[in-house]
């Protein structure tokens, strides 16, 4: 029975060639976390490039996979196309099959046509098929061994049929696969309507595409042969599902019409108005989907980089969203409907699904704050536009509406479109980097690529057979271990021989020092030969396979082919095992209290201290946080044991691990389970960090901090073992002092700090009501020292006052008095002069402004200052030229009434 549903034919892409003896990997995170050149995952084949490359080794040789894929950035870009075509997305499945140096052409070619022909039972005269000009061998499979009509298979050049991932990476000729919906599809109106026009014609539909995996090329634009040439074919699930499902719009597929409907429902549209509206429903479907799958594998809303990305989508969805109807956040409920239809496929998306809903929403909330603000002052812009007969705003004022109101590029584009403008995006991404700059980071990160003395030295070693696969990494079964000295490396010059203070990068066959990551630092320690001794203060792999122990030499020389003792500083490690497996134990309560939807945003583990980044919309409270700690400290004192185990990455999805984001992880991976013993048992997480043997070792926990990371993520800090242990004993002692010196037992302590604060307090507005008093007697006084500048009253004058407070109350007074006049006022506060003038509102039609006035007064101190007509204020430097200042006073007002 062929299989129709969306899920049914995912199902058996990966079920044909399982039979076929391929590996069903999981599809990797979305976020490209290996390739530096890529944000996201576009392809199927990315997560396999150093298999292509011949740099990695796994246990098969052939691979399926339904990998999740993001199209948003460079030539892949997709965005501008979602909604208006029934077929472009920014989330979509790739379908592929891979050989790596197993089968090639004869047999990629074989399982597409049987897969499409006989597991789904599409006719074959439906079907066309394209290769590349120069590849007969491929043409000859397709008409001689498959057996398809020769006038169905066409020659192609490198624009259709030449596949590369980037700039860089394995590429190699292609064939492709397409199916003819019939001739009352064709909307190109060419009288010889066929593949070979290339016309984007909706006639024709691309559905697989085979690419033989024949060459690398580099930076420079140089293809080498690959060390074994491999297959790698990707079929969009979307495509196929609308072909099977006879839909020539992916958006009336059983992908989307679920989330659809869902948006209808909430709207309450007629089938009328879901058709008008069909562009705002069509990008809530995609987005919403895609921002589904995004914060499933750990993107935040941010911006920069895939968190940009991220904030776009929803915004742009949220901005379509209010288009056509939407008042309230909306999106959740979209997930929802996806978290359901795709939650067996990807189990991520129900484990999560409490955290994806609750950040839809909060972004969805920020940007709602601004939207009106945002399109409001865009509308404006377009106004000066139309009166200037301009139809481009510029870059900077596309980024200013970004970086103020939160409308991203992409959703100013959208809105100027609509109204026949474009945008200067060039501009707009150097106003971007420029700003990104001046803020000390890049737009989307910083990257060392290129040729280097580590991949020197690695080359190096591999060709001298010193290393064949990478160093021997072991930061697990001990603190010790004896190993050969194979590389030195000072001032990024390699080299054979060290002496005492060179400041030195050291490699050995094999190491046993953790190597930072996940959070956890690396570790320090030492490495002695019987020639001299270095201090291992990092430790560092910098590429694929090298590690590098980075100090200086403390003692002697070291050469290379020397047999080294490594030596970990163990004391310093116990510390980080402790506050590492005391970091799993938070994440865990933190769950328990707070809610499902709390996940990890970022960590370190270091020995003194650990420091915990996890998703929560608000504050955590004292009271919620001593709750928290308590139920820590509870877990230690219970002792369970801690369980290490390596299983297969699926099987510990299966079993309920806890995958954390951010984190690559391969097929076999580790685990960590506390209290394994017990039912349900307390944590399971996927982790390659150092734990302790026993919750016990830990000793005690003490959270030191709470705050704000940035919106949505808040941070802990805390200390265990050695650092609480510290900790108590400075608070301890902070309490025995604190009771020496009040006199007081400790625990009437908090009572007694208490009384003094409010008896404090009531002597300050006893000393604050005085200082008032003092300063009204001094005003009343001064009044007799008015003078008369050109039928001004003016008083100016030094007093002696305690605040600036006091100052502006005199001011207050003076007009309340004088009825009409001037007053400007110094004073020595805290060491540093301050000023204060006042113009009653009958004068300053004259021309007499406070703000003028204080301006010219503080310049002669070295300072500066302003405020309103009627009320100033300023500061300065020197205090000593506070008579000369004042004194200019007079001859400000007779200048300011003069000029009028």
């Amino acid at each position: 029975m062929k299989p129709t549903s969306s899920n049914e034919i995912r199902q058996a892409f990966l079920d044909f060639f399982y039979e076929v003896r391929h590996e069903i990997v999981p599809s990797a995170p979305l976020p490209n976390f290996g390739n530096p050149t890529l944000l996201f995952t576009n392809a199927g084949m990315n997560q396999f490039v150093d298999l292509f490359l011949g740099k990695e080794k796994r246990p098969y040789s052939r691979a399926t996979t339904s990998q999740k894929c993001m199209r948003v950035q460079g030539k892949h870009n997709d965005l501008e196309n979602v909604g208006p075509s029934p077929r472009h997305h920014t989330f979509f499945e790739m379908l592929g099959n891979f050989s790596f140096g197993d089968y090639f052409k004869q047999d990629a070619i074989r399982f597409a046509y049987d897969f499409l022909t006989k597991v789904c039972g599409i006719d074959p005269n439906r079907l066309w098929y394209t290769v590349h000009t120069s590849d007969d061998d491929a043409e000859r499979i397709w008409v001689q061994e498959v057996g398809v009509p020769a006038e169905r298979v066409l020659r192609m050049g490198d624009k259709t049929n030449f596949w590369m991932m980037g700039d860089i990476g394995p590429c190699g000729p292609t064939s492709e696969i397409h199916y003819d919906w019939g001739p009352a599809f064709c909307d190109c109106g060419e009288p010889d309507c066929g593949v070979l026009l290339d016309n984007g014609c909706g006639r024709w539909l691309e559905v697989w595409n085979l690419v033989f995996m024949q060459f690398n090329q580099d930076e420079q634009g140089n293809r080498t042969p690959l060390p074994k040439p491999g297959v790698d074919t990707g079929m969009g699930l979307e495509r196929l599902t609308a072909v099977m499902q006879n839909a020539p719009s992916n958006y009336d597929t059983d992908l989307f019409t679920l989330a659809l409907d869902k948006v209808q429902q909430l709207l309450g549209d007629s089938h009328e108005q879901r058709t008008a509206n069909y562009v705002g429903y069509r990008v809530i479907g995609d987005h919403g989907r895609a921002a589904t799958f995004m914060i499933a594998d750990g993107v935040r809303p941010g911006n920069t980089g895939a968190s940009y990305v991220l904030r776009m989508v929803i915004r742009r969805a949220a901005r379509f969203g209010r288009k056509i109807g939407f008042t309230q956040p909306f999106l959740a409920d979209v997930a929802q409907v996806f978290i359901e239809q795709m939650g067996e496929a990807y189990p991520e998306l129900r484990a999560r699904q409490e955290h994806i809903k609750h950040t839809l929403t909060q972004e969805e909330e920020r940007f709602a704050r601004t939207l009106d603000a945002g399109l409001a002052q865009l509308n404006q812009i377009m106004a000066l536009l139309e009166q200037q007969n301009r139809t481009e705003i510029d870059g900077q004022t596309a980024f200013d509406l970004y970086a103020t109101h939160g409308l991203p590029l992409e959703i100013t584009r959208d809105v100027v479109q609509e109204q026949g403008y474009t945008v200067d995006e060039k501009g707009f991404a150097a106003a971007r980097e420029a700003h990104a700059i001046a803020s000390g980071s890049g737009a989307f990160g910083q990257y060392a690529t290129g040729d280097n003395v580590y991949g020197r030295l690695l080359n190096q070693l591999h060709q001298t057979e010193q290393l064949e696969e990478g160093v021997e990494y072991d930061p697990y079964s001990g603190s010790t271990l004896e190993s050969e000295i194979l590389g030195l490396i000072i001032n990024d010059q390699i080299t054979d021989s060290a002496g005492r203070g060179d400041k030195v990068q050291v490699v050995t066959a094999a190491t046993c020092f953790y190597i930072e990551a996940g959070g956890e630092v690396s570790d320090t320690g030492w490495i002695r030969t019987p020639s001299g001794e270095m201090r291992v203060d990092d430790t560092q792999q910098p590429v694929r396979g090298l590690i590098v122990h980075i100090g200086e030499i403390i003692k002697g020389g070291l050469q290379t082919g020397q047999l080294a003792h490594l030596q970990v500083d163990d004391r310093r490690r116990r510390d980080i095992r402790r506050n590492h497996t005391a970091t799993h134990i938070l994440h865990q309560e933190l769950r328990t209290h707070l809610g499902t939807h709390v996940t990890q945003a970022g960590s370190l583990v270091a020995p003194d201290r650990l420091r915990f980044d996890f998703s929560h919309g608000q504050g955590v409270d004292r009271e919620t946080l001593s709750r928290i700690e308590t139920a820590i400290n509870e877990a230690v004192l219970a002792d369970y044991a801690v369980t290490i185990a390596y299983m297969g990455q699926k099987e510990a999805i299966a079993a309920g691990a806890m995958a954390l984001f951010g984190e690559k992880y391969g097929d076999i991976v580790r685990t960590v389970q506390i209290g394994a013993e017990q039912q349900p048992r307390y944590s399971f997480e996927l982790c390659g960090g150092l734990h302790v043997g026993h919750t016990g070792d830990i000793g005690l926990f003490r959270f030191v901090s709470e705050g704000a990371v940035s919106a949505g993520v808040r941070r802990v800090e805390a200390v265990t073992g050695h650092g609480a242990q510290q900790l108590v004993a400075e608070r301890l002692n902070l309490l025995d002092r604190l009771s020496h010196t009040l006199n007081t037992p400790i625990p009437a302590l908090e009572q007694r700090l208490e009384s003094l604060i409010t008896e404090n307090r009531s002597l300050q507005k006893e000393i604050e009501r005085l200082q008032r008093e003092q300063a009204k007697g001094q005003l009343e006084r001064l009044l007799s020292q008015v003078q008369q500048v050109a039928g001004v009253n003016l008083l100016t004058t030094e007093v002696q006052v305690a605040s600036v407070d006091n100052l502006r109350e005199m001011a207050d007074w003076f007009r309340d008095k004088v009825g009409s006049g001037v007053i400007v006022l110094g004073a020595v506060i805290e060491a540093r002069p301050q000023f204060i003038a006042a113009v009653t509102e009958d004068l300053i039609p004259r021309g007499l402004k406070a703000g003028d006035l204080i301006r010219e007064v503080a310049r002669v101190v070295g300072g500066g200052g302003g405020g309103r007509p009627n009320l100033a204020q300023a500061g300065g430097k020197d205090a000593s030229k506070m008579g000369e200042a004042l004194a200019i006073v007079p001859g400000l007002i007779l200048a300011a009434i003069k000029q009028l």
